[in-house]
C-alpha cells in the first residue's frame, strides 16, 4: 500500500500564547550561573528530598576516563577524572574510589591537575570534556579545593566550556596555566591559553588566535617553569558535521611564564602545515627536556593506493562507470559487490544489467544505494596519527615513522595523545583504537591492548621509576598493567556507565535494559542485594548500545542495536549469533538513501506486541515482529544536511497508550508530527513550537488521549534553556510549562502512569519533578548525582522510578508515595501513609561478636507541610506507648527509621500487656533483652501517632506479624533457597538446626 503524507494545512486553534521563537545562541556564562542558582532553589524547595535512589550499577563496563594524577611517590593513590561521571579518588591502588565532584554545578571535566605536596589535598579541576564527541559536555570554568575535594571553590573562565589542560608552577602554588578550548559548537572568544599568578582570583588570556582555535594540550619544561609549549587546534562540530583541523592549528613556545608565545610549527619546522592540522599532543622527556613529541592528528589525505585486479569491484571505480563497463564485469564480481555491500537478497548481476540495459536504472543508482554525494571526503583514508620528535627544545621535527600508524580510529574528536616514559627517552604510548607502545623513539609499534582492556584510550599514566607499571584510563574505565602491557586487572568497583537509553520488562522482580556508550547493551536485575556486591548484569549487544524495547508477554523477546540504525530482535536468553534477526527497512535500488541517527527511535505497540514501529528519515512499521518492513511516510525531516554525521532523521517515537495508532515522531531538525490512523498520514504539529530545536522526547499520555508532551533540546548549538511543552489537543495548540525549570538541555520527559499529574523530566544535570502538570518543578536528587539523565520511566507494576544517566549508570527510587501526592493531601498539616507489615523475627537483637552487627531499619513514611521537630509514638491499642521517634521534618516526605525496639521503660507495662491479650492456649509471655541488651517489639497490632511541632496529629496502623510455621526440618521446607551468607546462615539454624550441634 502506498504511503501518503499529509502536511497541507489544518484549521489553527488560537494558541493560549503566541509562537515562541528561537534565537539559537549560545546561553551566556551568566545565564548558566543562574541556572545553577535556580537548580540549588528547586532542591532547596523540593518536597522529595527525603526520596532516595540506589544505585544497581553495572559496574563492568564503567564509562569514559578523560584523566588520571598519580601520587609518584606512592602510586596507590590516585585521582581518576571522568568525562560526566565526576571525580573519584583512591588510596588503595583502585579496590575501592570516592566520589568528590557529584554536587557542582557540573559534573563534566576536562582535565585535573594534584599538587602532590601537599598529599593530593590541592586539587584543580578544569571543566568541560576535552574531547568533542556527540556526549561532551561543556564545563563552566575552573574549580580549586584544598582539602581532598570536600569543597570547592569556583575560580573563574566561565565560558571556556571545556578545558583540554591545567599545568601547575611546581614551586608557587598560585600560578596556574588552562588550555581552554572554548565552546564545541559555537565560536567564542574565551579561548586559548590563561595564566593566573593569584591562585584564581584573577586570570590573562596569554595565546589567543581566533574564536574557533582553542587551546588542547599544554606541558612545562621540568626544571624552567618560563618555557611552556602549547598546542592549539581549529575544529568547527555541528549536529551534522565536524571540520577537525585547520591552518590555525599548531604548537607554541613561550620562554616568560606563559605572558608571551611564539609559534613553532612554521613552514620549514617539520610539522605539517594547512588546513589538514588537527589535535595536537604534546609531550617532554623530564631528563632531557631537549627531547619533545607530537601526536598530530593530520587530516590530510593519503595518496591514493593502486588496486589490485583481484580486489573486485569498489565503490570508487562505480561511481564514475558507464554502463558499457559494468555490463563487462562477470556476474561473480558483481554478486561479491552486491553481497558485501548489503544489497538486498533480491538484488542479482543478472538482474541489475537486464534493469541497465532497458534503461529501468543507471549505474549511478547503484553507486548512491551505498555511496553518497559526500562519500569519498567521509571513506578516503586520511594520513591521521602522526609522530614527530624534536631533540633541540621545538626548533626542528623530524617524523618518528616511515609507514603509517594505523590506528583504527585518529579522530581528533576524541582521540590525540602522546605520552614518553620518564625513565627512556625512546619508550613512548599513543593510542586511539588501540593502545600502541613503542620502544625504539616511534620508529615501529606494538598494540598492547588485551581482551579486558577497553579499546578506545583517553589517559594514561607510567610510573617514572618503572615504566612498565602504567595506568591506563580508557571508555572501560581504569586498567593498570605492572609488565608493559602484558596483562591488565579492571579497576570496575564503582557504578559508573553513560547510558543512552532505558527499557524495563515484567518478570518479578523486574530487570532493566539499557544501551551505553561504547559499551554495547545490558541488562540486569532490579532487585536490591544488601550485604553483596551490585547486581550482575549480563551483556546482549556490543557496539554502541541504543535503544531497547522487550516483548512483556515473555520478558525475553528484545529489539534493540547500535548506532545509526543497526538494530536486531534477539532473544536475551539464548546467547549468540542464532537467535538475532537484523530489522530491515525496505529500499531498492533507485530509491534515497535512508539517514539513521545515533540513536534510531523504536518503539513496541503495547498494544499489540507484534508491532514494532522504527524510524530512519521516514517512519516504518512490522505487523509480524520485525521479520518484515513497510515504509509508512515519505521523509518526515527538512530534508538532510550534508555532512560527516547523519542528520535529517527521526529522534523519538511514541505511541498513545489510551488508543492504538495514535503515534508521535520528531526529528533531529526539529519537526514534530501527528498520526492518527496507525501511521499511514502523517499531520506536521511544530510550527508553534520554537524551531530548529532538536526534538528529544515525544510522550503520549497514559490518561488522556488528547494530551502529549514534548522536550527540545538545543545542546548542540550550546543552547541550554530548557523547552517543555504540552498540547491537550494532539498537538495543535502548545502551552510553554516548566518555566521555572534551570537552563539545563532536557533529554527527556514522562508522565506518571498512576497520577496525570505527574511529569518527570531528566536533564543535563539531574530529574525533576512537577506534581501540577508541569506549572511548577522541584528537583529530586536523594543520593543522585547532578549527573546527565538521558532516559527514565517508571515501572506501572512496581511504581519505581528508573532513571539512565550519561555517567554514573542507572538509579531507582521508590515513588509509591509519591504518586499519592494529590493536592489534597498536600494541604494537610501531617498525614501519616499506610504502614507495610513487619514479619516479627527471634533473629532481632543477635549479636555476631566478629563482625559489626547491620542496624535494623524500618521506615515510617509520613508527610508534613511545615519543617519542624515531629515526634512519632509507638503505642499499642490501649494507648500504651512502646517507643519514641523525634526526627527533624522537612516540608514534604519524611521517613522516619525505627529499629523494631521497645523503651525499657516499658518493659513491665507491655509484659503484662501482652499477657493479657494472648490466647488461652499460648504460654506465658517472658519479655526479656535480646543479646544486645535491647527489648523488641512482639507480634501484634499497633498504632503509630505522629505529631507535628504546632502539634497536628494523625496516625496509621502498624501490624507485627508472627513468624510462619515451617514444616519439621526432616520434611519438606517451602522456604525460599538463601541468596546471601546472612539468609544461608538462618537457614542452616532455623532449618537444619545446625544451632544445635555448635
Amino acid at each position: 500500500m502506498s504511503a501518503s503524507l499529509t502536511t497541507s494545512a489544518q484549521k489553527k486553534k488560537k494558541t493560549t500564547a503566541p509562537p515562541p521563537s528561537t534565537t539559537l545562541s549560545a546561553t551566556s556564562a551568566a545565564d548558566r550561573t543562574k541556572g545553577y542558582e535556580q537548580r540549588q532553589k528547586l532542591d532547596k524547595v523540593s518536597l522529595l528530598n527525603n526520596v532516595k535512589f540506589r544505585a544497581i550499577g553495572p559496574t563492568d563496563m564503567s564509562g569514559r576516563v578523560v584523566d588520571l594524577d598519580v601520587n609518584d611517590a606512592n602510586p596507590t593513590q590516585f585521582y581518576v577524572a571522568y568525562a560526566s561521571g565526576g571525580l573519584w579518588r583512591t588510596d588503595n591502588n583502585g579496590m575501592s574510589f570516592t566520589p568528590l565532584f557529584d554536587n557542582e554545578s557540573t559534573m563534566s571535566i576536562g582535565d585535573i591537575a594534584v599538587d602532590w605536596k601537599t598529599n593530593g589535598q590541592t586539587i584543580w579541576v578544569g571543566t568541560g570534556e576535552n574531547n568533542s564527541s556527540r556526549s561532551s559536555y561543556s564545563g563552566d570554568g575552573v574549580y580549586k579545593s584544598t582539602n581532598g575535594g570536600k569543597t570547592w571553590q569556583h575560580v573563574g573562565l566561565e565560558d571556556t566550556h571545556h578545558i583540554g589542560q591545567v599545568i601547575l608552577h611546581p614551586s608557587d602554588p598560585n600560578t596556574v596555566w588552562v588550555a581552554a578550548l572554548g565552546h564545541l559548537y559555537s565560536p567564542n572568544v574565551e579561548r586559548g591559553v590563561y595564566k593566573t599568578t593569584d591562585g584564581g582570583k584573577t586570570w590573562a588570556k596569554t595565546l589567543f588566535v581566533d574564536d574557533q582555535t582553542g587551546a588542547i594540550d599544554l606541558d612545562i619544561h621540568p626544571t624552567n617553569p618560563n618555557v611552556l609549549f602549547a598546542s592549539m587546534w581549529h575544529k568547527e562540530r555541528s549536529a551534522w558535521n565536524f571540520v577537525e583541523g585547520g591552518k590555525t592549528s599548531g604548537i607554541y613556545q613561550s620562554t616568560d611564564g606563559g605572558n608571551t608565545w611564539q609559534l613553532l610549527s612554521t613552514a620549514g619546522s617539520g610539522l605539517p602545515q594547512g588546513e589538514g592540522v588537527g589535535r595536537i599532543g604534546l609531550a617532554i622527556y623530564p631528563k632531557d627536556p631537549g627531547i619533545m613529541y607530537a601526536f598530530v592528528d593530520n587530516q590530510d589525505k593519503r595518496k591514493p593506493e593502486d588496486k589490485k585486479d583481484d580486489e573486485g569491484l569498489t565503490l570508487k571505480q562505480l561511481k564514475d562507470m558507464k554502463v558499457e563497463d559494468f555490463m563487462e564485469l562477470s556476474d561473480l564480481v558483481i554478486n561479491e559487490f552486491l553481497d558485501k555491500s548489503n544489497f538486498p537478497e533480491k538484488n542479482s548481476a543478472k538482474q541489475l544489467k537486464d534493469d541497465l540495459k532497458s534503461g529501468k536504472l543507471k549505474v549511478k543508482d547503484i553507486y548512491d544505494f551505498v555511496g553518497g554525494a559526500n562519500d569519498d571526503l567521509i571513506s578516503a583514508p586520511v594520513k591521521g596519527a602522526e609522530i614527530y620528535r624534536t631533540d633541540d627544545g621545538g626548533k626542528s621535527w623530524k617524523k618518528t615513522h616511515d609507514e603509517p600508524i594505523d590506528l583504527v580510529y585518529t579522530y581528533g574528536y576524541y582521540f590525540g595523545q602522546i605520552f614518553v616514559a620518564p625513565s627512556d627517552p625512546d619508550r613512548i604510548v599513543t593510542f586511539g583504537v588501540p593502545i600502541l607502545q613503542s620502544r625504539d623513539g616511534g620508529k615501529t609499534w606494538k598494540n598492547v591492548d588485551k581482551e579486558n582492556v577497553h579499546s578506545d584510550h583517553h589517559a594514561l599514566w607510567i610510573n617514572p621509576n618503572n615504566p612498565d607499571h602504567m595506568i591506563n584510563g580508557n571508555d572501560g574505565g581504569v586498567n593498570v598493567t605492572y609488565d608493559s602491557g602484558k596483562h591488565w586487572s579492571h579497576l570496575n568497583s564503582e557504578p559508573l556507565g553513560q547510558f543512552y537509553a532505558i527499557a524495563v520488562d515484567m518478570a518479578k522482580p523486574y530487570n532493566v535494559y539499557g544501551g551505553l556508550q561504547d559499551n554495547g547493551v545490558w541488562t540486569g536485575t532490579s532487585k536490591p542485594r544488601e550485604d553483596a556486591p551490585l547486581p550482575e548484569w549480563k551483556s546482549i549487544m556490543g557496539g554502541d548500545g541504543m535503544q531497547v524495547q522487550v516483548d512483556w508477554r515473555d520478558n525475553r523477546t528484545v529489539y534493540t542495536g547500535f548506532q545509526f540504525g543497526n538494530y536486531f530482535r534477539l532473544d536475551k536468553d539464548k546467547p549468540g549469533f542464532g537467535s538475532m534477526k537484523r530489522l530491515v527497512m525496505p529500499r531498492g535500488i533507485g530509491d534515497p538513501k535512508l539517514r539513521f541517527n545515533w540513536q534510531a527511535p523504536i518503539h513496541l505497540s503495547r498494544h499489540n506486541q507484534d508491532i514494532v514501529y522504527f524510524g530512519s528519515n521516514k517512519f516504518h512499521r512490522s505487523l509480524d515482529k520485525g521479520e518484515t518492513f513497510e515504509n509508512l511516510s515519505d521523509d518526515l525531516t527538512k530534508g538532510g544536511k550534508e555532512g560527516d554525521v547523519p542528520f535529517g532523521t527521526l529522534t523519538t517515537i511514541d505511541e498513545s497508550p489510551k488508543r492504538f495508532g495514535l503515534l508521535y515522531a520528531g526529528t533531529d531538525d526539529g519537526l514534530a508530527w501527528v498520526s492518527k490512523d496507525a501511521g499511514y498520514n502523517w499531520t506536521k504539529i511544530s510550527d508553534a513550537l520554537p524551531q530548529n530545536l532538536w526534538v528529544s522526547r515525544l510522550t503520549a499520555s497514559a490518561h488522556d488521549e488528547g494530551t502529549v508532551y514534548a522536550s527540545l533540546n538545543g545542546y548542540r548549538d550550546d543552547n541550554f534553556l530548557p523547552y517543555l511543552f504540552a498540547s491537550t489537543d494532539y498537538g495543535q495548540t502548545w502551552q510553554a510549562i516548566g518555566t521555572d525549570l534551570p537552563a539545563e538541555p532536557i533529554n527527556v520527559v514522562k508522565e506518571d502512569p498512576v497520577n496525570a499529574n505527574i511529569l518527570y523530566v531528566g536533564t543535563d544535570h539531574g530529574v525533576y519533578v512537577s506534581l501540577d502538570k508541569g506549572t511548577s518543578f522541584m528537583r529530586m536528587s536523594g543520593g543522585l548525582p547532578a549527573v546527565a539523565v538521558h532516559d527514565l520511566l517508571v515501572h506501572p507494576r512496581d511504581k519505581e522510578l528508573v532513571v539512565g544517566t550519561h555517567g554514573r549508570s542507572i538509579y531507582i527510587a521508590d515513588v509509591s508515595l509519591v504518586q499519592q501526592l494529590a493536592d489534597t493531601l498536600r494541604q494537610k498539616s501531617v498525614y501519616a501513609f499506610t504502614l507495610d507489615p513487619v514479619t516479627y523475627s527471634e533473629r532481632w537483637g543477635r549479636v555476631n561478636k566478629y563482625a559489626e552487627s547491620k542496624p535494623l531499619e524500618y521506615e515510617i513514611p509520613y508527610y508534613t507541610k511545615t519543617a519542624g521537630k515531629t515526634t512519632l509514638d509507638i503505642k499499642t491499642d490501649k494507648g500504651i506507648t512502646l517507643a519514641s521517634l523525634t526526627d527533624d521534618s522537612e516540608p514534604g516526605l519524611n521517613y522516619a527509621v525505627w529499629n523494631y525496639t521497645v523503651n525499657p521503660d516499658a518493659k513491665t507495662t507491655y509484659a503484662q500487656y501482652l499477657n493479657e491479650t494472648k490466647k488461652k492456649e499460648d504460654k506465658e509471655v517472658k519479655l526479656e533483652a535480646a543479646e544486645d541488651k535491647n527489648f523488641y517489639i512482639r507480634p501484634g497490632k499497633y498504632k503509630v501517632v505522629v505529631t507535628t511541632a504546632n502539634g497536628a496529629k494523625t496516625e496509621q496502623t502498624l501490624t507485627i506479624k508472627a513468624p510462619e510455621k515451617r514444616a519439621s526440618r526432616r520434611g519438606i521446607s517451602t522456604r525460599p533457597i538463601p541468596s546471601t551468607p546472612g539468609e544461608w546462615e538462618e537457614y542452616m539454624e532455623e532449618e537444619l538446626g545446625m544451632e544445635e550441634v555448635k
